[in-house]
C-alpha cells in the first residue's frame, strides 16, 4: 500500500468557518501576537492569554470538519497515510483520520506551566486557578512564537519516506515547518493545493492545484482514483 503525506494548515480549517492568523482577515489584524502568544505575554498578562485561547476553543467548539477533512480521512481506505497539521484545531480528527500530529499544538489540550511532559484534554475554559498535579498554573498546549515546534523530527522521517506528499492550505511562510517539504524523496509525487500563486519553493516537480482545500481535495481525489485505474 503506497503511503501518503499530508502538510496542512490554516487554510483547509478557513472552510470551517476558523480564522486564519495571517490574510487580510486574519487574527493577527485584531490582536498584537506579542500579547497574546508569546512566553513574555504569558509573563506579563496570562490572564488574557487565557482569555484569546478560551475564545478560540469556544469557537472551535461550533465548528465541524468540511469536505477537504473528510477526503483526506477517506484516503485512508486506499492508502496508508500521515496528516502532519500546523493547525492547532482537531479537525482532521473528527473527520475520522487516524494518524495526526500537530507541530504548533493543540487547543483542546492543556499543559502545566513548569513541566511540558504533563499534557491534559481540556474541553472548557481555562483559568487562574486549573492547576497541575504539581500544582503550577496549567497553559494552553500551544506552540507560541519563540519556542520549539513540536513532533518536528517524526515530521522530517514521514515525509523523508513518503510515495506522495500533499501539501494544502499553507503559505508555507513559518520555519521551521515550511521547510518539510524539501525532506521528500527524489521520486516523491507533489500536490500543492491552495488557489494563490505558488508559494511551493522547490526545485522538484509538482501539481499545483490552485482551488481552495474543498474543491481542491475533489480534484485530488479524482486525479488518484484515475492513477491508480492506470
Amino acid at each position: 500500500m503506497k503511503s501518503i503525506a499530508v502538510f496542512s494548515g490554516a487554510g483547509i480549517s478557513e472552510e470551517s468557518g476558523i480564522k486564519t492568523f495571517r490574510g487580510s482577515s486574519g487574527l493577527w489584524r485584531e490582536y498584537d501576537i506579542y500579547e497574546v502568544a508569546s512566553i513574555e505575554a504569558w509573563d506579563r498578562n496570562p490572564s488574557l492569554v487565557l482569555e484569546f485561547y478560551n475564545e478560540r476553543r469556544r469557537h472551535l467548539q461550533q465548528c465541524s470538519p468540511n469536505k477537504a477533512h473528510l477526503n483526506i480521512a477517506d484516503l485512508e481506505q486506499q492508502y496508508k497515510v500521515n496528516v502532519i497539521t500546523q493547525n492547532v484545531d482537531d479537525l482532521h480528527e473528527r473527520a475520522g483520520s487516524t494518524n495526526v500530529i500537530h507541530l504548533h499544538g493543540e487547543l483542546k489540550k492543556v499543559r502545566s506551566s513548569v513541566d511540558p511532559t504533563l499534557v491534559y484534554d481540556w474541553e472548557g475554559d481555562l483559568n487562574m486557578n486549573s492547576q497541575c498535579e504539581k500544582g503550577s498554573p496549567l497553559r494552553p498546549h500551544i506552540v507560541w512564537f519563540g519556542e520549539a515546534i513540536h513532533h518536528l523530527e517524526t515530521a522530517i522521517e514521514i515525509i523523508s519516506r513518503t510515495d506522495i506528499l500533499v501539501v494544502i492550505g499553507t503559505s508555507l511562510s513559518v520555519f521551521p515547518a515550511a521547510s518539510l517539504p524539501e525532506y521528500a524523496k527524489e521520486h516523491c509525487i507533489m500536490y500543492y493545493i491552495d488557489p494563490s500563486e505558488s508559494h511551493f519553493k522547490t526545485n522538484r516537480c509538482f501539481r499545483h492545484i490552485k482551488q481552495k482545500a474543498i474543491a481542491g481535495t475533489n480534484m485530488l481525489i479524482k486525479e488518484l482514483i484515475c492513477s491508480k485505474r492506470l
